[in-house]
């Protein structure tokens, strides 16, 4: 999976972007190197699209057996790459009158498009209400999200153009970003406009701290809850309380 986004469209932590890749051995590369690294390492069968010069999403499925799914989905020009599984879907497809064949990607699509449209709850507590494996990036010409619980391992960092990159591809990242990366936080989203929000403990702030490579380099970094924060609780009803504000 890859998910590049131009800086104009996603404004990432400034500590994610490290003044060491300007000396790094191994430099950033341009949006269009990065996706062209992915197709080349991937099957022949991997596939990407472009959303005009803004944001781009690649796609491979895996050639290996696996307990968590890798699927791509789309609807009314809302994309979702979703990696892992959920144990739950049956379910949530019940809870959200899906039909019992929708899968993981189609169900966090419908899930956002409630919430986006007419929801009563925020995001943070439906993806509470995931249980399983999970990492997901999802994309709507609008708003641009992506989020995971931890136990998929998602990475992102920053090219050479400032744009975002993630991705599950650890290797393609550091070839990517220099210095300029760190893991996804476990238990967290990021949206286009309102940053990065655990939503685990989504009254706290979230706090950077920086990474130390095996060289002494610092290199990107951390997010942690910052546990003696409090950020104003978001509504719990109401059509304004949903991911198209608070993804």
């Amino acid at each position: 999976m890859l998910g590049i986004f131009k800086e104009k469209l996603v404004n990432a932590p400034k500590e994610l972007n490290s003044p060491a890749s300007l000396n790094s051995c191994t430099k950033p590369k341009l949006s269009h190197e990065i996706l062209q690294d992915f197709m080349t390492c991937n099957s022949s069968n991997a596939f990407s699209m472009c959303f005009g010069t803004d944001a781009l999403l690649a796609y491979s499925p895996s050639n290996k057996p696996s307990i968590h799914h890798r699927l791509f989905s789309g609807l009314d020009n809302i994309y979702c790459v979703f990696l892992g599984g959920l144990h739950n879907l049956s379910m949530l497809n019940k809870q959200y009158a899906l039909s019992k064949g929708t899968n993981e990607a189609m169900f966090i699509i419908e899930a956002y498009r409630t919430l986006r449209d007419r929801g009563p709850y925020p995001a943070d507590q439906v993806l509470k209400e995931l249980e399983g494996s999970f990492g997901f990036v999802l994309y709507d010409n609008k708003d641009e999200t992506q989020g995971s619980n931890g136990q998929i391992g998602l990475y992102w960092g920053i090219a050479a153009d400032g744009s975002v990159v993630i991705s599950e591809n650890l290797e393609l990242i550091k070839a990517s970003c220099a210095k300029s990366f760190a893991p996804f936080p476990t238990g967290c989203m990021f949206h286009s406009e309102h940053g990065l929000m655990s939503f685990e403990h989504p009254t706290k702030k979230m706090k950077a701290m920086p990474r130390i490579d095996s060289e002494g380099v610092m290199c990107g970094a951390n997010f942690n809850v910052d546990s003696q924060s409090k950020i104003q609780v978001m509504p719990r009803v109401g059509s304004e309380a949903n991911w198209a504000t608070w993804s």
